[in-house]
């Protein structure tokens, strides 16, 4: 009886935070994704997810951090672990523009990369802002590295080079208790303009409570110019529990 109660009290004042996050725009605010994956391409498992974000704002100063991260096995052996870690700082100008700068770092050995950093300063613009959508562009010039990762007949290679990244990112609330999200993302190097990376994710999600919601999600991470011997490509196909609070 005691768990039981702790229980609804924890949900209780989860509840109440999220109330006061819609009502101060300064609150923390934090989105979580739990989830099982399909995944086709360089590696055909099934896995889990980790789908994380935190948002903080002072004033015109905005701070985020980004999580993205995926582990999986195929009869006790190791087969597939990616993660991507972001952090974003904005200071608004105006309602609708904002200078941005980005830092990341991601790191998928399975896909040929030992990691990828990059970081550098962009602008953000604030395209539409309703109640029924919600469409914000991003775009940075980057410093970045890329190290592959070592196999039997290559070796590790670093490469540094100047680039750039562009950003959009569209949320529809179809309804009161449905949502739709698209992310899409494009990575490259300004001297080379083959060797570029993208990413997309689309998801449509339903409340469950104030707190919680059931979601399904399709990522594309993609690769122009691959390490040898690996695919283009990988997708994954995530249901998710979330919380918002």
């Amino acid at each position: 009886m005691k768990k039981i109660l702790l229980s609804a009290a924890a949900l209780t004042t989860l509840a109440l935070s999220a109330q006061a996050a819609d009502k101060n725009p300064d609150a923390l605010v934090t989105h979580t994704e739990l989830g099982y994956i399909q995944t086709d391409g360089n590696t055909q498992t099934r896995t889990f997810n980790l789908d994380a974000n935190a948002k903080k704002a002072w004033g015109k100063h905005h701070g985020s951090v980004k999580l993205d991260g995926q582990y999986g096995s195929a009869d006790n052996i190791e087969n597939k672990k990616k993660y991507l870690i972001e952090g974003n700082y904005d200071y608004a100008f105006t309602k609708t523009f904002a200078f941005n700068y980005l830092i990341g770092y991601k790191s998928d050995v399975y896909s040929g990369f030992d990691y990828q950093f990059y970081t550098g300063p962009g602008a953000k613009y604030q395209a539409i802002k309703n109640k029924k959508h919600d469409l914000s562009l991003t775009a940075n010039i980057l410093y970045s590295q890329d190290k592959t990762t070592q196999t039997q007949t290559q070796p590790s290679d670093t490469t540094t080079y100047s680039g750039y990244k562009a950003q959009g990112v569209y949320l529809w609330n179809i309804v009161n208790n449905l949502k739709f999200t698209q992310e899409l993302a494009i990575r490259g190097d300004f001297s080379q303009s083959d060797n570029y990376f993208a990413t997309s994710k689309t998801a449509l999600t339903t409340k469950i409570s104030d707190i919680f919601s059931a979601g399904i999600s399709y990522k594309i991470d993609y690769a122009n110019r691959p390490p040898e011997g690996k695919e283009n490509k990988d997708t994954t196909l995530t249901a998710n529990l979330i919380m918002d609070y």
